[in-house]
């Protein structure tokens, strides 16, 4: 019997004990501190060691025998090559484009979760290299929660402090009567945050909210998106209505005399005119709780009575992060905002709202006690940027203008695209048209673990290391623990840590020391651990030296605010604490969104009705698609892992479609379905229950997109939602990823067999030039 080693991993979803068995991972388990360890760690070995794995450099063939255009991105064959021919190749790609264009020709947006580590994480070492090479196209936001970090700064402030801020929830534990949840708070996504969790908490937070007799409803078209423990109340209002909802329920508080003037009087500004809205005296449409109920499908007398019950006691207002991800997304969360202001309990304990309780793991359940060391990205000379979900939009409308934030901008012309630690072929909407759009660059680089989509559409592909083939240490962004990461394999095949990658390509372009600084990767993980050590210090916590805690355990942290409640110090004196608005207060109505006179996003909450719906498709699309976190991975990392591939229907990701749905399509149970609309078309297999809402369906993010371009719309063979999407942003005041509001058809997919799935499988090779 082999000799079997355990040691430390840490993941975005938390903390793992690895059993390592003749240089390779076989098993990766929870550490016996978490309650509540994520089963995602399951994927780490079949994705580590698996098939698809990038093992040497390699180069499209159209493009190293310079002919690009011969055979699109995405469906040509590559050459690997040795590490020298493909850093040559690079430096001489970034030569010609910044002597020719400049750096404003270089895009390295390059978002996404990338793996959890200070030191190796792949857009700083990315960004620190291209700044020091005069700077980069960036990217501005995130597909999480865009529409928040654009309106928020109008109306309340700062979206990244106030998530911080959040109530904790063992306060609303003990002060909380009702918590309403707009798109609920599924707990499959609590299973990770930004960096890490080394502990889960969430599951016990509600129990003990259950246990002290707080009560829950769940808004949402999806039964599951609160935890059965909650026993909550269901609502199933259509998706997108969410607006409309929270306006009926606005309309019966003011109405019934149940909203708090003195609280909108001291705390708010432009209650007049959200006033005049809701009583309709501005558009002749009162948005009374009946009016509600015509579009959101919730009775009007329910709606009154959670208006009345909201009112009676003390309410928590949560906003789930996809909720914004629709159309018109800011206007749920203005809404939001204004519905808590009129019910006047803002700053107190358990009252109020929140927008992202279970985006993750930790947002009101933990904070991190001070900043944690990092490697520095230097300054990026280059001003110009995108809007994050506007890649596709950059890439065929070169200079084309666009609206943001009141500023007419212009797209620049990326001549070179550089991505590092994301997966847009996942991530960004309309995969057909995104596909279309990635064959304008002359250069796609991309750095990869495993042959993803995104990695077949690059020109050159670089093999780089996994978290677990590379030294490094755990610190979540909102965690309160320090995870060492040890080494636990060496690289699979000829893959490199980006590091010593970059390092080679500055030594190409004469930048070798202004990117390394004469430093190896430990002279760096040992500088950033001792700046983590000394800000420890500044708190009163003495950590281990670098050597100590790299071969010891997990080391946990104070919580720096326990018992804190969001805005409380602004509701306490308001004039000492004033907001970071013009005002200094909460705008419900912001007289600098009015003035940019957008049509899409006015100066108050107001209701749009998604776009699907108002352009007449749903005759043809009856049913609107769902999509969200799934509980086997993060995203669509490691989506080749066990625990992955153990919940995919007949090799495809599970569709949940309701009973009647299936039945009037004659599909059961395991069937292999067919979703599409005018956009796109993709398989999966059938789940049937009644756990979603009639006329929806609900489709998982993340299966790493499969086209099959000899198809009708080069049809996905595994279930990528996105593949249905559409690419309109939620409104031109923060242009923020709309993907909640497609609608589709269903149908039984006839073809037997149905075409194998091929996403997990490396692409063609042929022999070198």
């Amino acid at each position: 019997m082999s000799e079997q080693t355990r040691k430390l991993t840490a993941s975005h979803w938390g903390v793992g004990l690895a059993t390592i068995e003749r240089g390779k991972v076989v098993a990766v388990e929870g550490h016996p501190t978490d309650p509540e360890a994520s089963a995602i760690n399951a994927n780490i070995p079949g994705s580590l060691h698996g098939k698809a794995r990038v093992r040497r450099p390699a180069v499209r063939r159209s493009w190293l025998n310079g002919t690009p255009g011969a055979v699109p991105r995405g469906q040509d064959s590559f050459v690997e090559v040795s590490w020298d021919k493909a850093l040559d190749l690079i430096a001489d790609a970034l030569a010609r484009v910044r002597e020719t264009h400049g750096n404003t020709a270089i895009y390295a947006g390059s978002y996404g979760w990338s793996s959890a580590g200070r030191f190796h994480h792949a857009q700083s070492q990315l960004k620190r290299f291209l700044n020091t090479i005069g700077g980069f196209v960036r990217s501005d936001g995130n597909y999480s929660y865009n529409a928040a970090l654009g309106l928020m700064p109008h109306i309340v402030g700062s979206y990244r402090t106030h998530v911080a801020q959040a109530t904790r929830w063992p306060v609303i534990a003990q002060h909380t009567d009702l918590v309403v949840m707009f798109g609920g708070m599924a707990l499959r996504n609590t299973q990770v945050s930004d960096g890490g969790v080394a502990r889960h908490r969430m599951t016990a937070n509600l129990e003990a909210c259950v246990g002290n007799g707080v009560s829950f409803v769940n808004v949402s078209p999806l039964r599951s998106d609160a935890a059965e423990v909650l026993n909550a109340e269901w609502l199933p209002a259509r998706p997108g209505s969410d607006t409309a909802l929270m306006m009926g329920l606005a309309h019966t508080l003011l109405t019934e005399g149940l909203h708090d003037p003195a609280f909108l009087a001291r705390y708010t500004t432009g209650f007049d005119r959200v006033r005049s809205h809701l009583l309709g005296e501005d558009d002749g449409q009162p948005k009374d709780a009946a009016w509600a109920a015509g579009l959101t499908g919730v009775d009007a007398n329910s709606i009154r009575a959670l208006a009345r019950r909201m009112a009676r006691g003390r309410t928590m207002i949560s906003l789930a992060a996809g909720v914004q991800r629709t159309d018109y997304g800011e206007q749920p969360i203005w809404m939001a905002v204004t519905l808590a202001a009129m019910l006047g309990q803002i700053g107190l304990p358990g009252g109020g709202y929140t927008v992202g309780y279970g985006v993750n793991a930790n947002i009101g359940n933990i904070e991190r006690p001070f900043r944690w060391g990092t490697l520095g990205q230097g300054v990026n000379p280059v001003q110009d940027f995108i809007p994050v979900a506007m890649i596709s939009e950059m890439l065929l409308n070169p200079g084309g203008s666009y609206s943001y934030q009141g500023q007419t901008r212009r797209f620049p012309q990326a001549r070179l695209v550089w991505w590092a630690g994301g997966n847009p072929f996942h991530h960004h909407q309309d995969l057909n048209r995104l596909h279309r759009a990635f064959q304008t660059p002359e250069t796609v680089i991309v750095n990869e673990v495993n042959w993803t989509a995104t990695a077949r559409h690059a020109d050159i592909v670089l093999p780089v290391a996994a978290a677990q083939e590379r030294t490094d240490f755990g610190a979540g962004k909102s965690d309160n623990a320090l995870v060492p990461m040890p080494q636990l394999v060496a690289p699979e095949g000829e893959a490199r840590i980006e590091y010593d990658i970059y390092a080679d390509l500055a030594a190409r372009l004469g930048t070798a020391e202004a990117f390394t600084e004469g430093k190896t990767c430990d002279d760096w993980l040992r500088e950033i651990w001792e700046v983590t050590r000394g800000r420890a210090r500044d708190t009163g916590i003495d950590l281990p030296d670098w050597d100590t805690f790299l071969a010891g355990d997990v080391i946990f942290l104070p919580d720096p605010s326990p018992e804190q409640v969001f805005l409380a110090e602004y509701r306490a004196d308001p004039e000492a604490n004033r907001l970071p608005t013009p005002s200094g207060r909460i705008e419900l109505f912001s007289e600098v969104i009015a003035g940019f006179d957008l049509p899409d996003c006015k100066g108050h909450a107001t209701w749009f009705p998604p776009r699907d719906q108002a352009a007449g498709r749903a005759g043809t699309y009856p049913l609107a698609l769902l999509s969200g976190q799934p509980k086997t991975r993060l995203h669509s990392q490691l989506d080749n892992g066990a625990f992955s591939l153990s919940h995919k229907v007949a090799g495809r990701e599970p569709v949940l479609i309701h009973p009647e749905d299936a039945r009037a399509r004659g599909i059961e149970e395991g069937t292999v379905v067919e979703l599409f609309n005018d956009r796109g078309r993709c398989l999966a297999g059938a789940r049937i229950t009644d756990e979603v809402q009639r006329g929806c369906v609900f489709l998982w993010t993340g299966a790493w997109w499969d086209p099959d371009f000899a198809a009708p719309q080069a049809r996905d063979r595994h279930g990528n939602p996105n593949a249905l999407t559409h690419d309109q942003r939620t409104s031109s005041l923060t242009q923020s990823p709309a993907a909640h509001s497609a609608l589709v058809e269903v149908q039984r997919f006839e073809a037997t067999p149905p075409p194998p799935v091929e996403a997990h499988d490396p692409p063609a090779f042929e022999a070198g030039a």
